[in-house]
């Protein structure tokens, strides 16, 4: 699935989506160690490209979630 290791932004962001799909700006808000939007976005591309995260769109608002 995966072949690089979970940074604490990373595993930050994993438990937020395991909650519940959010967007990237929730994103932002709910994770404590993460305080730019550039970082969420890396952090978001880093996880699609191991196969962890999925994302969707709905009336125009792109979430993600845990795969």
């Amino acid at each position: 699935m995966h072949t690089k290791e979970l940074s604490i932004d990373h595993q930050a962001v994993i438990n937020e989506l395991k909650k519940e799909p959010l967007t990237s700006f929730q994103i932002l808000k709910k994770t404590q160690n993460v305080s730019l939007i550039l970082v969420i976005y890396n952090i978001l591309d880093e996880l699609n490209s191991m196969g962890i995260l999925k994302t969707y769109v709905k009336q125009n608002v792109k979430y993600h979630y845990i795969a």
